[in-house]
C-alpha cells in the first residue's frame, strides 16, 4: 500500500511543479507590469558611484525627478554632486522597454543654459510591478566624444 501512496504523492508534486513552470513561462503573465503606458509617469531617483578621471577616482551622486511618456521620452531635472561640487542640471532622453521588463535609456545632461554636458547610456530593470527601476550606467560620454569610465548605479520610484 505504501508504493501506491508514494506514486500518488510523486504524481501530485510533478503536476504542481509543471503547472508552476508553465504559468511562469506563459507569455503575458508578466508583460502587463512593464508596458510603456504602465511605466509612463513621474519618477524620483537617486544615483551614486565613481567617475574615473586621469587624476584618479571621484565620487558622484545625484537626486532628481523626470517624466516618462508612453513613447519612451524622458525629461526632468537633477541636482548632482561631483567631488563635492554641486550643480542643477536638466535631463532629456529616450528609453526603450523590453517585454522582460529591462530597458535601455540614452540621456543627455544639460546645464541651465541648454549646453550639453554629457550623454549617458543606462541599462535598467523594472521591479515591483513597474513601480521601481534599478539602473547601471553603461557609458558616459562628453560632448567632444571622450568616454569616461564610471561605476554608477541608481534607483527610481514612480511617484
Amino acid at each position: 500500500m505504501k508504493p501506491m501512496t508514494m506514486n500518488i504523492t510523486g504524481t501530485t508534486l510533478t503536476i504542481l511543479s509543471l503547472s508552476m513552470l508553465f504559468a511562469a513561462l506563459t507569455p503575458g503573465a508578466h508583460a502587463a507590469t512593464c508596458t510603456p503606458s504602465n511605466v509612463a509617469g513621474n519618477w524620483g531617483y537617486t544615483y551614486t558611484g565613481t567617475l574615473f578621471l586621469p587624476s584618479g577616482p571621484v565620487l558622484l551622486a545625484a537626486v532628481g525627478r523626470y517624466t516618462a511618456d508612453a513613447d519612451g521620452n524622458l525629461s526632468g531635472t537633477q541636482t548632482r554632486s561631483v567631488a563635492g561640487a554641486t550643480a542643477q542640471e536638466v535631463i532629456k532622453g529616450v528609453a526603450t522597454l523590453n517585454p522582460d521588463c529591462t530597458s535601455t535609456a540614452t540621456v543627455g545632461v544639460y546645464d541651465q543654459s541648454g549646453n550639453l554636458l554629457r550623454t549617458a547610456v543606462i541599462a535598467g530593470v523594472y521591479v515591483n510591478n513597474g513601480k521601481e527601476i534599478r539602473d547601471i550606467f553603461q557609458s558616459l560620454v562628453l560632448p567632444d566624444g571622450t568616454t569616461l569610465p564610471v561605476v554608477i548605479t541608481g534607483d527610481a520610484k514612480k511617484q
